[in-house]
């Protein structure tokens, strides 16, 4: 390369920043990720995949390109100074391809270098940097043109080393070489402090790459793709490719929210986000990262979620951040309610209980109003062991239509495992179902016992006067007792009989809202009789009573 070759390329260099540019975007941008070489932001140590070392056929034998990241140096391009270096012959590139589909849209480079020459030379010891196969000069330093070097060797990450490029490449190069007009040769120099007339050293690279082509999901299968309905863990499976950067992770988004990231295959840890950029883009150290085909079986937790109907979508993407559809769904999400703490002491999910009505060996009692009631109860584990301290439900169901499901006050289980229900003496007749819960907070209970109670309406008569006569009237008054009463009000029968003979209706009254009634009777045939007359309420549906009759009032009509 001549002289004349080397000046013209200084119209060419591109003006280099001295800050990392920065990008205004908040979350990843899809298509793009980071690839770091040798060193990463932190400083650790990186390899060097996607770069390849030459040195130009027929040059002389004193050239390098050295590789010593591993060991925390740089990729070295160099010539030594050891022989007369021949123009066009003698020079040694380091350069960095990205996969196919991918192009370079984005460079910080941290690199040093210097250049020597010999008194009254007709050449150069240079070195540069450029993309698109010298398209783009991003740095060049040309001992002739006043640069003996660039940046601070030795100092991986000083600032005078840092530059960025913002443009569009197909690939990277580094290069040291010998610049000299047809006929001349770079001479022999006392070199730097590592012995080379010329070197460029790259100590760390931040290359961000994008990709046009994304991922494919085919062949998807599994419970989360064909369940209507899915409760603990469930999965879906699918097969996925990537022609570039690689498949990455499988995202999980329920009504608009991710809930689930999970990287597919770490391809041998290779296929990791090692961090540190500022535009919100994934990192890797390798320039393909992630396996480009890859076979999927996927889980999924789906008590992370709300029980109910849901709109499930899963995707898969690509290191570049690329996705693709793998379901668009709606999903039903049942799971059954956590399992809570045993309830009392040999808790059992088989446990055996025992209730029945004091005094009574049939389910169903029958009783007056205004009597309380005990029912009886025990609670044991298999082999008869008594289930102790545990807590019992109690509800009742009044026998009427409407009635409400009530809660009961009942006690928990004793030492011997034995518990009492006592029912008010103002209960009307109901359903009471005894019921015990394995675990507290289960939703069903393990053993139930239903009894039944049969209340006998309570009423109350008062007839006045008890002394009467032919042609004269004697007048009814009473309550009906308990409730409710239905909105209006409930028929009562009044009956009479004489001594010795039967019960006879003669006539029907509705007491009120509050169960007070009245009537009269006129006697129509002459005494002397002494009559007997009372009240009944009988059965209905709109009130919670078996049928039932009220005190016996005597009347005496002379």
């Amino acid at each position: 390369m001549g002289v004349e070759m080397v000046r013209n390329r200084v119209g060419m260099v591109v003006a280099v920043g001295i800050a990392m540019i920065l990008l205004v975007c908040a979350s990843a941008v899809a298509g793009g990720y980071h690839v770091y070489s040798c060193r990463t932001p932190a400083g650790g140590v990186a390899p060097t995949d996607g770069w390849t070392g030459s040195v130009a056929p027929g040059g002389a034998y004193d050239d390098y390109a050295v590789d010593t990241c591993e060991s925390g140096g740089a990729l070295i391009a160099a010539l030594g100074d050891q022989t007369i270096h021949e123009a066009g012959f003698d020079a040694v590139t380091w350069t960095f391809e990205p996969p196919k589909a991918e192009t370079i849209t984005g460079a910080t480079l941290w690199r040093a270098g210097d250049v020597h020459a010999a008194p009254e030379e007709f050449a150069t010891y240079q070195f540069w940097l450029a993309g698109s196969n010298e398209e783009f000069i991003l740095d060049e330093c040309l001992y002739t043109r006043g640069c003996p070097g660039r940046g601070t060797v030795g100092q991986p990450f000083a600032e005078s080393n840092r530059l960025i490029s913002t443009s569009k490449l197909s690939n990277l190069d580094i290069r040291a070489s010998c610049g000299v007009d047809p006929g001349q040769e770079c001479k022999k120099v006392a070199g730097d402090a590592s012995g080379y007339a010329a070197a460029i050293y790259l100590y760390a690279a931040d290359i961000l790459l994008e990709q046009t082509t994304g991922p494919t999901a085919t062949n998807v299968t599994g419970e989360l793709a064909t369940a209507p309905s899915v409760r603990g863990t469930s999965d879906v499976a699918f097969n996925a490719t990537d022609p570039a950067s690689g498949v990455y992770e499988a995202v999980f988004t329920i009504d608009n929210q991710v809930v689930q990231r999970t990287v597919v295959d770490e391809n041998g840890g290779r296929c990791h986000d090692v961090g540190g950029t500022s535009d919100g883009r994934p990192a890797f150290e390798y320039v393909q990262p992630c396996k480009g085909s890859v076979s999927v079986d996927m889980p999924f937790d789906t008590t992370r979620v709300g029980d109910g109907a849901h709109h499930l979508v899963v995707s898969v993407i690509d290191a570049a951040g690329d996705s693709a559809p793998v379901l668009d769904r709606a999903i039903t999400i049942a799971n059954p309610p956590p399992v809570g703490a045993p309830n009392g002491t040999n808790a059992s999910t088989h446990a055996t209980l025992a209730a029945a009505w004091v005094g009574s060996k049939k389910a169903r009692l029958e009783g007056a109003f205004g009597r309380a009631h005990t029912i009886d109860g025990r609670l044991t584990a298999p082999g008869g062991a008594p289930i102790v301290g545990a807590a019992i439900d109690c509800t009742a169901t009044a026998a009427y239509q409407g009635a409400k499901l009530v809660a009961m006050v009942c006690p928990r289980t004793g030492a011997d495992g034995r518990f009492a229900v006592r029912t008010p003496a103002t209960a009307s007749s109901r359903t009471i179902r005894i019921a015990y819960r394995a675990h507290v907070g289960d939703a069903l209970p393990v053993a139930t016992r239903t009894l039944g109670l049969a209340v006998r309406a309570g009423v109350r008569l008062r007839v006045s006067p008890h002394t009467t006569s032919i042609g004269h009237t004697i007048h009814f008054t009473g309550a009906l007792l308990g409730g409710p009463i239905p909105h209006g009000g409930k028929q009562l029968v009044l009956e009479a009989r004489s001594p010795g003979g039967r019960w006879i209706e003669f006539d029907v009254v509705r007491c009120n809202r509050r169960g007070r009634y009245r009537d009269s009777y006129t006697f129509r045939f002459p005494g002397p009789v002494d009559y007997r007359f009372r009240a009944v309420s009988e059965g209905e549906a709109d009130f919670p009573y078996a049928t039932g009759s009220s005190n016996v009032v005597r009347v005496h009509e002379r």
